[in-house]
């Protein structure tokens, strides 16, 4: 990694005309933050062109957003909320914030490695795709440190959405996503759910309005530190599930 690459993108403001937006939606992630910003930083700033950080911290009780603020990186914004709202609220401002050309969607675990972006962009880039999806669902995809119960749990909601919700995606929740800038706009101002879920109102939307998608395998390891209640998420993502239908069913979608 030539470092004058990732120094420039810290000091010098890019132009107008951004290539690619990343959004990292954040809570109390004092922890982990500037490491995942910095593996990403590093990373994107060699491959050779103008592009944007976006750090949407979702109302974080701890010292995340000021950790955040003190980089006062050139090409680093910090969006605040005053209170939770909830992952899928804070990725949608990150979302209507962004000024690429193609905007990524990251967890701030750094689950899925940085180095996996050049395989969505490709997709974008090269295959008229609007959405690609970061998947471990897929033959090629490579899944470490998962525990049983998210393995059980994660095959029954797969069914579910393949066969109920008929989305032509396996693996809706991982926190890997890159759109087109139309496509982000459109999806995210539609979007209703704010919680955990939204990644399959997302898809779900993607495919009603006749967006092309693409699943694309990705390397991703379960991360220590994961604020996630697996059983509590799986009730949620149940209750969205019928929320999501009836949406549609009563033309909020239309």
């Amino acid at each position: 990694m030539p470092y004058p690459n990732y120094e420039s993108w810290k000091s010098t403001p890019n132009s107008k005309n951004l290539y690619l937006s990343i959004i990292i939606p954040t809570y109390n992630e004092e922890e982990r933050i500037i490491p995942t910003i910095g593996a990403i930083a590093s990373h994107v700033s060699d491959l050779g062109f103008e592009w944007e950080l976006i750090i949407a911290d979702d109302g974080s009780k701890d010292s995340t957003p000021q950790l955040v603020e003190e980089l006062n990186f050139a090409n680093l914004k910090l969006l605040k909320a005053s209170k939770n709202g909830g992952k899928g609220s804070a990725v949608q401002r990150g979302m209507l914030a962004a000024e690429g050309q193609y905007v990524l969607f990251a967890d701030a675990d750094n689950s899925t490695p940085i180095e996996e972006i050049s395989n969505l962009l490709k997709k974008l880039e090269t295959a008229d795709f609007d959405v690609a999806v970061g998947s471990r669902a897929l033959n090629e995809s490579g899944e470490s440190n998962k525990s049983l119960l998210r393995r059980v749990l994660s095959g029954g909601l797969r069914w579910i959405v393949k066969n109920i919700f008929r989305i032509p995606v396996r693996d809706t929740q991982c926190g890997f996503k890159m759109y087109t800038q139309e496509a982000a706009q459109h999806l995210h101002k539609t979007q209703t759910i704010m919680g955990f879920s939204f990644d399959l109102e997302i898809l779900y939307l993607a495919t009603k309005f006749g967006y092309k998608v693409a699943e694309v395998p990705v390397r991703w390891v379960d991360s220590p530190g994961s604020k996630v209640d697996t059983r509590k998420e799986v009730q949620r993502f149940l209750r969205d599930l019928m929320k999501i239908k009836l949406n549609d069913l009563r033309g909020r979608y239309a």
